[in-house]
């Protein structure tokens, strides 16, 4: 990654609002973008889209190698209908209670299998179906930081919030004992 992962995504907010038909203002955004973007199948179709060329130089990347993530990054946002400024993606699609998972909007095999997803098609694949499955509403910045910074701290920290579980507990250190 070349760029800063907070200015990433701010770029990423603004390119997605600017994308936005906006009827109050009448604005009418660009939804020939929105729609070829929303209709390629690959990563490989996405980083063709100008669209995705933009964003990968609103972000300021410099690195082919950061192509395909920011065009998965476009693909995805691309699906997303309606920013909730609040909250966290994976807390928006896990269960209600830890005991009734019944009421996730992403099933927990669904959700194993988002975070199991390599990168490249299958995770946009993944992410395309957790976004219809949250209808289209998301917390865009934080959907936007996981896609450009998907690791394992960020796995771990939605396995956390799809089960609602709280902060997680550091492990003691050498000088700590376990309690």
């Amino acid at each position: 990654m070349t760029y800063s992962l907070q200015h990433a995504v701010d770029a990423a907010a603004a390119w997605w609002h600017g994308l936005q038909p906006d009827l109050e203002t009448h604005r009418p955004g660009d939804r020939a973008s929105l729609a070829r973007l929303r209709r390629c199948a690959t990563v490989a179709e996405a980083m063709t889209e100008p669209a995705a060329i933009a964003l990968f130089r609103r972000i300021g990347a410099t690195r082919a190698d950061d192509l395909p993530r920011i065009a998965t990054l476009a693909a995805v946002l691309a699906h997303v209908r309606e920013d909730v400024p609040e909250g966290r993606v994976a807390r928006r699609l896990g269960p209600d209670y830890p005991d009734a998972p019944e009421t996730a909007r992403l099933s927990p095999l669904r959700f194993r299998r988002l975070l199991e997803a390599e990168p490249g098609d299958e995770q946009l694949t993944a992410f395309r179906r957790m976004v219809a499955l949250a209808g289209g509403s998301l917390p865009l910045r934080d959907l936007a930081r996981a896609l450009l910074d998907w690791n394992d701290e960020r796995r771990r920290r939605w396995i956390y919030d799809y089960w609602n579980a709280g902060q997680p507990i550091a492990a003691p250190t050498a000088e700590e004992p376990a309690a």
